[in-house]
């Protein structure tokens, strides 16, 4: 129904006695748009329409290229057409309802409709500053230059309380080296570690070095015992266990990966932190309603801080598994050894 239609709807309604929210809701607009129409007569509405006609918005000089890209990727979000333009445009001061707005008034007056699948998440009760981290692992298509897609897989972490992200980026399988240097970048990212990190059992024992080395054995194992952090292992895909960083997982996928272009690792890495500090970190946060970088700036002064870097290679050494004999000793590679007694 265009604007003419809507106008003398309203006008007719009310003639018959609707009341605002019952013309707000059988026409399908918002309660203000009806006063609005309310207050003007037809003359009135055709002139404010020409003025607004005529009337340039910020955003027009872009129009073109955001149609481009609603019309390549017709399930983008305002919010992804809002980091597009802040990536390549900088100097671009918008606001993220203008931006909505414009995406909105393109779909319909281009008929690009937008079909979005909601998953429906259980709420639990919020943690704590400094409790809990989650951790999972996603995989992309990462579309390149010349038209070639590769795999692209991403380890993500997301403190629980203020919901702020850490995301990196490798080309091949992770493995237990992987892991912890990623873990070290995480924390170093947040200033400091939670006392609990928790984790995908389907993903841990998915990822692996050379279809054996699992993650949380020894390898891994002996980081977690180094670090001293508690470990939850929860069911795969469970939103009641780390709905957190399962969102983080479909959001890296849904806004930072669709429309750009993969050159090499360091680069995507690069891009994926100045997105992380300018969308995923920035914007309020749908649940809280607060942005995530200001609520870690309190959190930070909740976490353990970690000493200097750990490197896998010369930090840690895979732990060996004895029994101790009732004589107090253990065997290993053919000699026998003393064990302080009650070992």
């Amino acid at each position: 129904m265009d604007k003419w239609m809507i106008h003398g709807s309203v006008h007719e309604m009310r003639a018959r006695g609707f009341n605002i929210s019952q013309i707000a809701e059988t026409l399908n607009v918002s309660r203000n748009r009806v006063y609005n129409y309310l207050s003007m007569d037809q003359e009135t509405f055709q002139t404010w329409e020409r003025q607004k006609a005529r009337r340039t918005r910020k955003l027009d000089p872009y129009r073109e290229e955001i149609l481009k890209w609603l019309q390549e990727y017709p399930t983008l979000k305002a919010s992804q057409i809002e980091d597009w333009l802040k990536e390549r445009y900088p100097e671009l001061l918008v606001g993220e309802s203008t931006v909505r707005l414009y995406v909105r008034d393109l779909r319909r007056d281009h008929g690009i409709r937008k079909v979005v699948k909601e998953r429906q998440f259980v709420a639990i009760p919020e943690l704590p500053p400094g409790r809990q981290t989650q951790v999972d692992f996603g995989m992309a298509r990462l579309g390149h230059e010349d038209g070639s897609e590769s795999i692209g897989r991403f380890i993500s972490f997301v403190l629980s309380h203020s919901r702020y992200k850490y995301v990196e980026w490798l080309d091949r399988p992770f493995t237990v080296k992987d892991m912890v240097r990623c873990h070290e970048n995480a924390f170093r990212f947040f200033g400091g570690m939670t006392t609990e990190m928790v984790y995908d059992q389907d993903a841990l024992i998915a990822v692996s070095e050379n279809a054996g080395d699992l993650l949380l054995t020894e390898g891994f194992q002996s980081y977690v015992s180094f670090r001293g952090f508690d470990v939850h292992l929860c069911r795969a895909r469970d939103p009641q266990s780390k709905g957190k960083v399962e969102r983080v997982v479909q959001y890296v996928k849904g806004n930072f990966v669709p429309g750009r272009r993969y050159h090499d690792l360091a680069d995507w890495n690069k891009r994926t932190i100045e997105w992380l500090d300018r969308t995923a970190n920035h914007k309020r946060h749908e649940t809280t309603k607060k942005r995530p970088c200001e609520v870690h700036s309190l959190e930070k002064q909740h976490l353990d801080k970690i000493s200097s870097p750990v490197s896998f290679e010369t930090n840690l050494v895979s732990s060996v598994s004895r029994t101790v004999h009732k004589d107090n000793t253990i065997r290993y590679a053919g000699a026998r050894y003393s064990v302080p007694i009650g070992t």
